[in-house]
């Protein structure tokens, strides 16, 4: 154990711990509770707990505060003990499983997590309470609103890493927050319990607010100051990897900006393109484009297609796991896009890419199935194998969906 660990040890900071106004409330009297993870937090834990205390009483709350300790090794078991907190032993390392191993220990009606290295100001708890009595789901603090200290927050961070998230959800899912990654926020134990989360490690925190927004959760704001750190070592926030992380949990969120857009405009691009140089080639400038820009305008319908469909299995999946709300647009378009329309389509398809396959084949044998003139040649070839495969993809596809509507139905 560090020498501010004894400290706090020693000489606990804030009221009395064991006057009775601060023991921890009975079960059914618990209104609120605060989760704190916990890894090797020692330095700051003790003044986590002693403000959120402090705030309890100020605001006559009948809170606990629970420290879901993640494996420290530097002594915070015994200072969140001594301090009157509920310690929650969490094996399974990463944010997010410490958050969901101290949540589900947590008695309240309500619930507020923020982090353990004093950088937020838990006498703002109040504030977050009212919300939550009011109705809200999600309480998000927004610490662009409330202020940040100088060094609280990297540079990085700060002008590009969390705006350019924030929009991006913002763009993705309509979400009303400014703030994706504040770490103090409060819930209701109910509203967490229906968002079922599933991320374990930093990308928990987006999860959330992706969450309550797509299952359409009363959510508000609270202005929040961002502190400086109050830890002598490094954060566990490593830049890049986390980053990563919340943008690929977007992209895996958001099937219509992972492959619906893309896909569509892959596939218009490659009809319009295609359709343009059918008929001849065309001249740009100083460049002719003819049949081998036909192909790649060929092979961009491929594609957008196949996105299209993934945008849709894709869709049903997280529908039918739980993991989105149900689609009222997606129900009423498979009522009629049911597997004997994908194979009737898919058909057409593939007869008119035959139909086409045996007029080239025609030509050819006009030619004594000699050489031919691949410029006008590949004008029908081209199509004619567009056309069998996108009728192939149609049929295997309408297969696939309704193999994923079968637990549906």
């Amino acid at each position: 154990m560090n020498a501010a660990a004894a400290g706090y040890l020693a000489h606990p900071t804030g009221p009395d711990y064991d006057s009775p106004a601060h023991k921890s409330p009975a079960h059914n009297e618990v209104e609120l509770s605060v989760v704190l993870p916990c890894l090797n937090e020692a330095e700051t834990l003790g003044i986590c707990i002693a403000q959120i205390q402090a705030a309890f009483g100020a605001g006559n709350i009948a809170g606990e505060v629970i420290v879901a300790d993640n494996g420290s090794t530097d002594g915070s078991q015994s200072i969140a003990e001594s301090h009157g907190a509920r310690l929650v032993p969490v094996g399974r390392k990463g944010y997010g499983n410490a958050l969901m191993g101290g949540i589900a220990a947590a008695r309240g009606k309500y619930i507020v997590m923020g982090d353990a290295d004093a950088s937020y100001d838990f006498a703002d708890i109040p504030l977050f309470l009212k919300q939550l009595r009011a109705g809200h789901d999600l309480v998000m603090g927004n610490r662009f609103q409330g202020g940040i200290q100088p060094g609280a927050m990297p540079p990085l961070h700060r002008y590009l890493g969390n705006p350019v998230l924030t929009e991006i959800g913002k763009l993705f899912f309509k979400s009303p927050c400014g703030d994706f990654h504040c770490g103090l926020r409060g819930f209701t134990k109910a509203a967490y319990l229906r968002m079922g989360l599933r991320t374990t490690g930093m990308e928990f925190a987006s999860e959330m607010v992706v969450k309550a927004t797509l299952f359409h959760m009363p959510i508000a704001e609270v202005p929040t100051k961002l502190l400086p750190d109050g830890r002598s070592r490094a954060p566990h926030l490593r830049t890049w990897r986390d980053g990563w992380r919340h943008l690929r949990f977007l992209l895996l969120y958001s099937p219509r900006w992972l492959f619906l857009y893309p896909g569509l405009a892959l596939m218009l691009m490659g009809v319009l393109l295609g359709a343009w140089l059918l008929p001849q080639p065309r001249r740009i400038g100083p460049a002719v484009l003819d049949v081998h820009t036909l192909l790649y305008a060929a092979i961009a319908v491929l594609l957008g297609f196949q996105a299209i469909a993934f945008a849709v299995f894709t869709k049903v999946f997280a529908v039918l796991e739980g993991l989105h709300p149900p689609d009222v647009v997606m129900d009423k378009t498979l009522r009629y896009v049911t597997l004997e329309v994908g194979l009737a389509v898919g058909g057409a398809l593939s007869i008119l890419g035959l139909a086409i396959s045996a007029y080239a084949v025609r030509l050819w044998g006009a030619q004594h199935f000699g050489p031919l003139d691949v410029t006008r040649t590949l004008r029908f070839v081209i199509p004619a194998a567009l056309c069998l495969t996108l009728g192939v993809q149609t049929i295997f596809s309408s297969f696939f969906l309704s193999i994923l509507g079968l637990r549906h139905r």
